[in-house]
């Protein structure tokens, strides 16, 4: 009940239909099937919504109308309104999405399913969700991209430690590339050319050419234990990566392959997000059920507020570029 009173009084104080001037940041609680809504000015929790069961990561699409819960468990997506916090609806039949991807063109929303061991392709018409293929990729798919062109998506295999890309339009696999251990996150450099590979299972962030037919592995940043997580800086050139054994975030400089700042991030540093003009990050304690916010400037953590339990996914509308 009390989620449902916090949720109205939030929906009373935006006004019938109105965005907040300052939209909410959204942490996902893993272990608890729901959200909660953080008040960026009071940085307070100021509402829960809830999820289906077990709900791991957050995708807002790519025209910023709906931010999309991934419910792991549940099998389902909750599409909530980034502005308002108010549920859209609810689209059940979606099996064990843990990761979720749009294509940059909208013509497609990607899921993995880290448990079932396959990789979904869904049709998406602005409004409805149509299964097209389920290709099967090897041992517990965990995190995707996809390129600018909305042409390959790529997906690490976190328990066999490969890197697979899947023709969009085909839905067939056109390559696997052997990574070090425990992959998580991938991000794409601007240009196209690289990708990012954080080493869950080690130290490092693995940095592959994909300009050519075939993946190259150019590369091992080394950034701290559990390198897991990526978020863009927003300004094109540089990306943060959190490092969840050793409590710290790295800023990687994606021209240069080199760590060029680190910022303290006790409790389990999982998923982030990056206020629109780059000083703040917002990411989730994992273990320390808190959400963090980091002054890049100070390099400090500047507030700690608490969530639920295993909070995973952050995501707000005001936010860096990707």
């Amino acid at each position: 009940m009390m989620w449902r009173i916090a949720g109205a009084l939030l929906a009373a104080s935006l006004g019938v239909g109105a965005r907040a001037a300052e939209p909410p940041v959204f942490v996902l609680n893993s272990l608890q099937a729901d959200i909660s809504v953080i008040d960026p000015v009071s940085w307070t929790e100021s509402a829960r919504i809830e999820t289906g069961k077990e709900p791991h990561h957050l995708y807002l699409t790519p025209d910023e109308k709906s931010l999309i819960v991934a419910n792991a468990l549940g099998d389902s997506l909750t599409f909530v309104d980034p502005g308002t916090a108010q549920v859209q609806r609810t689209v059940r039949g979606i099996v064990d999405p843990y990761h979720l991807r749009f294509s940059p063109d909208m013509q497609w929303l990607v899921t993995a399913a880290n448990r079932l061991n396959h990789v979904d392709f869904y049709r998406w018409d602005g409004k409805d969700l149509t299964l097209v293929q389920r290709v099967p990729t090897g041992k517990t798919p965990s995190h995707l991209w996809i390129d600018a062109g909305s042409r390959t998506v790529f997906s690490t295999m976190q328990d066999s430690d490969e890197l697979v890309a899947i023709d969009m339009a085909t839905q067939k696999i056109l390559w696997r590339a052997k990574t070090g251990a425990m992959p998580a996150d991938v991000y794409g450099s601007p240009d196209g050319k690289l990708l990012f590979v954080g080493l869950t299972g080690s130290d490092s962030v693995e940095v592959f050419d994909i300009s050519g037919p075939q993946p190259r592995s150019v590369q091992r940043i080394q950034t701290g234990r559990g390198a897991h997580a990526f978020r863009a800086a927003g300004d094109g050139r540089h990306l943060f990566v959190s490092n969840r054994v050793a409590n710290t975030i790295s800023k990687i400089d994606m021209q240069a392959l080199r760590v060029t700042d680190s910022y303290p991030a006790p409790g389990g540093p999982d998923c982030m997000d990056v206020s629109a003009d780059g000083r703040w990050i917002y990411v989730s304690a994992r273990w320390a059920r808190k959400l963090l916010v980091i002054d890049t400037l100070e390099r400090k953590v500047v507030r700690s507020i608490p969530v639920g339990k295993s909070p995973h996914g952050v995501w707000t509308l005001k936010h860096a570029k990707r």
